[in-house]
This record gives C-alpha cells, structure tokens and sequence, in this order.
C-alpha cells in the first residue's frame, strides 16, 4: 500500500476499542477521532481554541445561551447509509442530534459527563435552521468552548449510528480529513485521504496532504522501538523504561548516536502528578495528614528536581508553581509562589506537630499503581529523613482507583491530564460540591467553591484566570493535593517527517503532515 504513496506509519500499543466519538475516552481512540471527524470547535498546537465546523459563535442571555454559525460547505463522507453511498451535506440538525445522543442514557456514553449539570434540562440543544445551532445551559459556564473541543463532542451522522448500531463502533463515517478504510483488531487499522475534505493550507492547497495512516498494535513497546529505529513507523510517542537510557540522557535530549537517526520534540503535556490525601479519612482516622503543616512538610521535604534528573531522564518539570500544568493560554502561572526543597523547614513543622524521638511520627501507608512504585519508594526515603515512615502499598491499577473513589485510601499517588484547554479542568479536581471523582480528597472550603462559582460568572478570561490564581494559591496553602511534577511528551518522529505539532493535550493531528 506504502508504494508512491505518502502513508504515515504509527504504533498503538494498548490498541483501539472503538471509533466513535461518543467512547473517546482513551487517548488510542481520541487519536483515531480525531482524524476521522470534526468537532464545531477544536485546538490548534498553542491550545488556542480555533473555528471547524462552526465559523464562528456568540455568548447570549448572560453566558447561558450559546449560538453557533456553521459552514455550509461540509459533507460527511460516502458510505452506504446514506442516498446513492455519497455523502451527505452537514447541517445543524446533525450537531443536535450528536449531543442528544451523547446525553442519552441509552447510548451509556464515555463522554456523557461534559454536559452533566451543565445543560438546561428541557431544551438543550437546539438546530434553529441548517447553519445554525444553540446550546442552552442551566447557569454560565465560560470553559464550554473548551468543553466542545474535546472528541466525545465531535459530529456524527443518525444515518450511519442507525444503519450499523451496535457495530457504529467499527463502521465511523464522520467529516474529518480521514476516511475509514479497514480495521483487523488487534492488528491494523487504515485510514484514507478524505478526497473532499473542506479544509485548505494557508496558500489555499487542499488538505490533508498524506494519503493514508497506517496504525498497528504491537503490544511491545521494545518491539514498537526496534521497528521504529528500522524506519519501519514514522512516530514513536515515549519509550519503555527498559530502553530509555539508551536513548535519552539524564537532561532529557536524544544521545549521540541517535541524533542523525530521528529527532525529539519535548513538550509540555497538561498533566500534573500528584500525592493526594483523603482529608474525610483523615480526620475520620485522627491522622496527623489532616493538619496541615504535615502536609506542608511532606510538600518541602521531596526534593522534584531529583525525581526529574534521577527517574525520568530530565522528562518533565517539578511541580513548585500549583497545581495547575503550564501550556494554559492566558492562565498567570509564574504569579503562583514557587515552593522549593527546604528539609530544615520540613523537620521544624514535624516538631512544631509534636513528633520527635520520643513521639515517632506513626507510619502512613501510600498506596500507588505498579508503573509509580519506584517513584513512591523515592519518596518514601526522603520523608523518612524528617521522621515519617511510609510504607508503600503497590496496588492493581483498577483497584486503586475503585478504593479512592469509595474513600478507602487516605494517603495516595495519582495524576489529573486535563480534558480542554481551561484551568478550570485543574480546580474542579477540589470543588467541595462534586464527589469522586474527581474530588478523591474530598476537600471542601467554602473560599474555594465561592471562588469557584465566581469564576463560572466571570466572561473576562483575564478576570477569571486571576480568580483561577486565587484558588490555586488557596490548594497550595491547604495542600490536599501535592505536586510532584508537570509533565512532558516525548515524540520520537522520523527526519522525513514535516508538519507534525501536537500540543499539550497530547492530541494528534495529521492533517498538515507530509513526508519527504
């Protein structure tokens, strides 16, 4: 297939479990989503939210009315659902239909969380004529632009979820760039250029310029690097741990022998590792974790520099700015008080608790996944050095997270990857009002929700982003979350490849992708 054609080659190792949009909950679906359809919103490589199948909207009746002016040159692609297999036009009614469907309880989307509590509950969604389209929510919420980037949102046709049903899954007709052309599960999927793609470049060439995508699932990741050191795959997204320092040095950059080989671009990915303390459990268990200097003191005594140089090969930045991952348009974040390494002060507020030799501080159990043992272990040696002694409980991935959100584990390691482009993504994490999840310390400070509802009525993004500063300054004086480090992507790409800009929602787009 790859002879005189240009075929972009990439590996997904925990494979795909479905095309529709609607399931796009892993990062391997959202990747096939987001080639093959488009949403009326979508980000470009700043994380700017930028026009697609709308051309523009606007903001009515006090932030809870939201009018969209859509394109009028968009078709979905041929298949056999629809009149003589050719495609159909796109209109309004398909966006209404779309998130009716996503809300649906009988469809039991991934995605039916994004207009939860949101939406006003008897007329949503509404098509007002074919290139019109309103959403009507309950009360403001500013980051629903955001919300709208996100591929659960992304337009599919009635035509095509009624005609194939159950097998939707694996029959996408969509809008995007990308066409379907096969999928062997478990071992390859390809898809093909969409020849009537709305889209141009700047100089006003048809888009996307690749004649297909060619994706495998080796379940290897070793496998996965050695096809790719073979020119055998166009992109490599991390490397197992087995191979990394072969590959990379402790600051992060692609050793000698590789340089002429392939290249690395580095870049911001908005996730933010973290131990987080179940603050109900706490103080239901008289733990010292529910004062917070000890909290405090943990945050001082774990040295982040040290966990990025010594166990992620200089991957990623240490989390002393808040909680909030850098990349966030707009959002101040070198406003935020930066904490550094302070083991002395660390050992004065473990005193200042009352703990010293002759009252040991009682051992903490830290509960973690296998993929974060060692970094547990880290941590477990250097709060050892200001008198508290952790014990780390290594757990099934799916039992840790079952235990968390029942409120079972006080003291535990986690991450938060944001889902769009707004901070608010970070601070729901410790709204007081939303259970587990995503508040598994079950927080709760009546400042913080004030602050937060405030921000919902906040229109201004510079307003609202200092209000967003606010709340993450408040988190990092409470502390029931504590960073560790932001993290980083790394994308190992072929010198023949041009064109290729993810951004920091780690979302891959191939529509501007050539190869030489």
């Amino acid at each position: 297939m790859d002879e005189g054609l240009q075929v972009f080659r990439y590996n997904q190792a925990s494979g795909v479990s479905s095309t529709d949009p609607a399931f796009a909950s892993l990062q391997s679906n959202i990747w096939v989503v987001n080639q093959l359809y488009n949403g009326l919103l979508e980000t470009d490589s700043a994380l700017n939210i930028i026009p697609s199948l709308a051309k523009s909207y606007t903001i009515e009746d006090e932030g809870k009315r939201y009018v969209f002016h859509l394109r009028s040159d968009v078709y979905f692609h041929d298949d056999s659902c629809f009149q003589n297999s050719k495609g159909k036009k796109f209109t309004a009614r398909d966006v209404e239909y779309t998130f009716r469907r996503l809300v649906d309880p009988k469809t039991a989307a991934k995605g039916a969380w994004v207009f939860n509590d949101k939406v006003d509950t008897l007329n949503p969604f509404r098509a007002l004529n074919d290139t019109t389209f309103e959403i009507r929510l309950r009360k403001p919420f500013p980051a629903l632009p955001g919300i709208l980037t996100m591929q659960y949102c992304f337009i599919v046709s009635q035509e095509a979820v009624e005609k194939y049903g159950k097998e939707f899954r694996s029959h996408p007709v969509g809008t995007g760039p990308f066409r379907f052309g096969f999928w062997r599960e478990g071992e390859l999927m390809v898809l093909k250029k969409n020849e009537h793609y709305f889209e141009k470049d700047e100089k006003g060439n048809a888009l996307p310029y690749l004649d297909a995508i060619r994706i495998s699932f080796i379940d290897s990741k070793t496998t996965e690097f050695l096809k790719f050191k073979l020119k055998e795959l166009d992109l490599m997204v991390d490397l197992d741990a087995s191979v990394r320092d072969e590959v990379i040095n402790r600051t992060g950059s692609i050793r000698g022998q590789f340089i002429k080989q392939f290249h690395l671009i580095k870049r911001p990915y908005l996730n933010t590792e973290y131990l987080g303390v179940n603050l109900e459990l706490a103080e239901k268990e008289k733990s010292p974790l529910r004062d917070r200097r000890v909290r405090k003191a943990i945050n001082l005594a774990i040295h982040k520099k040290e966990i990025i140089t010594y166990l992620r090969n200089g991957v990623g930045l240490p989390a002393n700015r808040g909680f909030i991952a850098p990349g966030i348009g707009g959002y101040p974040f070198s406003k935020i008080y930066i904490d550094s390494y302070e083991l002395g002060e660390a050992k004065s507020l473990i005193t200042q608790c009352g703990f010293d030799e002759q009252h040991p501080f009682p051992e903490v159990k830290l509960s973690c996944n296998s993929t974060n043992e060692a970094l547990c272990v880290f941590i477990s040696n250097q709060l050892k050095k200001i008198g508290i002694p952790v014990k780390v409980d290594v757990m099934q991935g799916k039992a840790l997270n079952e235990q968390m959100v029942k409120g079972n584990i006080l003291f535990f390691k986690a991450s938060w990857i944001a889902d769009y482009p707004d901070a608010e993504s970070f601070l729901a994490i410790c709204y007081g009002k939303y259970g587990a999840p995503p508040n598994y310390t079950r927080f709760h400070d009546l400042t913080y929700d004030l602050d937060y509802s405030e921000s919902m009525l906040q229109a201004n993004d510079s307003l609202r982003n200092l209000i967003y500063l606010k709340m993450d300054r408040l988190l990092m004086s409470e502390l029931p979350v504590i960073p560790l480090f932001y993290d980083e992507v790394l994308d190992f790409i072929q010198n023949n490849v041009s064109g290729l800009s993810p951004n920091a929602l780690n979302l891959l787009s191939l529509k501007r992708v050539t190869k030489s």
